[in-house]
């Protein structure tokens, strides 16, 4: 459904299409003041009188050189004959504004200047050489609201975006001119993402602006300090967050301790949970799992088969790779996860094997050394902490890091290829072991999930989500969560129940808790009317909390410590 403005004022035009709308209405009053000036002409000078619409008819006719019609050959005063000449050069000379200014850039190829098609920008980001899938963080952003320039030095990206309908322009962000093309005098942020030139760009840019907010993302952890001390106010590391968070889901399988919930407040608690091979629960109906009657956690959502189901499907089958949103006191889901840990005799022995010893690896290593479980790396090249060199995405190298007997292998390898191989390669060599994988492209996340991999995160989702928290100061489940969690004021829902709010049926989103001056509680009572002064929690995936906030126009509540 498309947003209609409120009134023609709100509407935003780019240079370009300003530039036509001007055009074409130049045309529309020169064609009139043609028709008008012919139609007096004919009466003074000619003793002609006939139809202001036969008049406005000859002026199309003539300036269009199709002809004459009826009323060739009727002039005879040579002010008449001036008018009509002068008629015949205008039209042929609007032909050729026609034809190049709207004809040719929008049916071949010709060059277009994309600054042209920039709608006026306030309190915009402009981002810089972003190499994470561009289209995944400008969609996020979009949804979000946050008006945004982004600057490629790839002509054909830009170009290819901006056909898109993306709010993009080439050039350098090492070049100062740039940044004022995207009007940095009126922008609230720059991000950068340029690599090894990201030193250069956060240079650029406070040579134009000192005091603007400077976000700069990296693969390089080790960079940080060098980042920060020449300028930038903060540092994204999305691959070691990401390596990080599969980490912390390989270790959680071989402990009831969870160490990756977030408190909702009260006693309540939320974490998500990815069942493994071999778990009891595999092939039982939500319905009849009993979980809430032998732990006392509540099932709120479900990954199943790639799409995210809140509430769960209670005839739904729980599979390997289904990831359970649970909710709960602490007492309660550390229940329910030593309740679903699969048999022991299926983990001969707590060995976690890394494949792939870059940004994604190494931040794993880290969080598998400190829980103190046996680790095996693979990389194709040697280094300090690799333990075998070759290529994961053979069966030999594989069997040699004992995947056989290995209780989870993290997939951390920057080629998806590759990483779909290994994924199907540890599956076939372990049926039982948990498998978990990072990808380098957002849709090659469901593909992860049918080569066999348990729980999967994209690279671009986690960089766009660690972005947008950096912005709006989202208050979420974790940077690297598959689902979305936001604590937002209930004003929206002044006078109204959650019932007859639809906000589940217009958005997608499950609200799970509600907070008020008598406390927190997790029991939502759907004919409950809100007075507004309430803070609610909502669950939902990426796009059904955009959806929320575009719908409701809600603002989140600052994170709490």
């Amino acid at each position: 459904m498309v947003d209609l403005p409120d009134q023609l004022s709100d509407i935003q035009l780019s240079r370009r299409d300003r530039l036509v709308a001007y055009y074409l209405t130049g045309l529309v009053l020169l064609v009139l003041a043609y028709t008008v000036t012919y139609n007096l002409a004919l009466a003074q000078l000619e003793g002609v009188d006939q139809s202001i619409f036969a008049s406005f008819e000859f002026i199309v006719q003539t300036m269009t050189t199709t002809g004459y019609g009826q009323d060739s050959g009727i002039w005879t005063h040579p002010l008449m004959f001036l008018f009509v000449a002068g008629t015949q050069i205008s039209g042929i000379a609007l032909g050729f504004f026609t034809l190049r200014l709207i004809i040719i850039p929008l049916f071949t190829g010709a060059e277009v200047n994309l600054d042209n098609r920039l709608t006026p920008k306030q309190d915009h980001v402009i981002i810089c050489e972003y190499r994470r899938d561009s289209a995944v963080l400008l969609d996020e952003l979009r949804e979000l609201g946050i008006d945004y320039v982004l600057i490629s030095s790839s002509e054909e990206n830009a170009k290819d975006l901006a056909d898109d309908g993306y709010s993009v322009i080439d050039g350098s962000p090492q070049d100062a001119t740039a940044f004022e093309r995207a009007s940095i005098d009126s922008a609230r942020a720059v991000i950068t993402d340029a690599g090894d030139a990201n030193v250069n760009t956060i240079l650029t840019v406070r040579s134009v602006d000192p005091d603007i907010e400077i976000i700069t993302l990296t693969d390089d952890s080790d960079m940080r300090d060098v980042l920060l001390e020449t300028g930038a106010d903060s540092v994204l590391s999305p691959h070691g967050v990401l390596g990080q968070r599969l980490a912390e889901k390989a270790v959680s399988s071989f402990s009831s301790e969870l160490t990756d919930t977030i408190d909702l407040g009260g006693e309540l608690e939320v974490t998500e949970v990815p069942i493994q091979q071999g778990n009891p629960l595999i092939g039982t109906r939500i319905r009849n799992s009993n979980i809430r009657e032998k732990t006392g956690a509540n099932i709120i959502g479900a990954w199943i088969d790639g799409e995210l189901q809140l509430p769960p499907d209670p005839d739904a089958i729980i599979r390997s790779n289904t990831v359970l949103l649970v909710s709960g006191a602490h007492d309660a889901l550390e229940a329910f996860s030593d309740f679903i840990q699969p048999a022991r005799t299926l983990r001969r022995h707590e060995r976690i094997v890394i494949a792939g010893q870059g940004e994604v690896g190494e931040a794993a290593l880290e969080v598998v050394s400190e829980a103190g479980l046996d680790v095996v790396t693979i990389d194709v090249e040697d280094g300090e902490d690799v333990d075998i060199v070759g290529d994961a995405g053979s069966e030999e190298v594989l069997e040699e890091a004992g995947v056989e007997t290995a209780g989870a292998i993290i997939v951390g390898l920057p080629d998806d290829s590759a990483s779909l191989l290994t994924t199907v390669l540890a599956r076939s060599l372990n049926p039982d072991i948990e498998i978990l994988a990072r990808v380098s492209d957002t849709d090659a996340t469901r593909k992860a999930l049918s080569a066999g991999a348990d729980y999967v995160l994209s690279v671009p989702q986690v960089s766009a989500r660690m972005v947008a928290m950096e912005l709006r100061g989202e208050d979420v489940l974790a940077p690297a969560s598959q689902i979305r969690l936001l604590r937002v004021p209930a004003t929206p829902l002044s006078g109204s129940t959650l019932a007859g709010s639809g906000i589940y049926e217009k958005t997608g989103c499950r609200v799970i808790a509600v907070e008020d001056e008598s406390g927190f509680t997790s029991t939502v009572d759907p004919q409950r009317r809100f007075t507004g002064d309430e803070r609610i929690v909502l669950v939902g995936s990426d796009e059904a909390v955009q959806q929320f906030r575009k719908q409701f126009d809600v603002t989140p509540m600052e994170p709490e410590a």
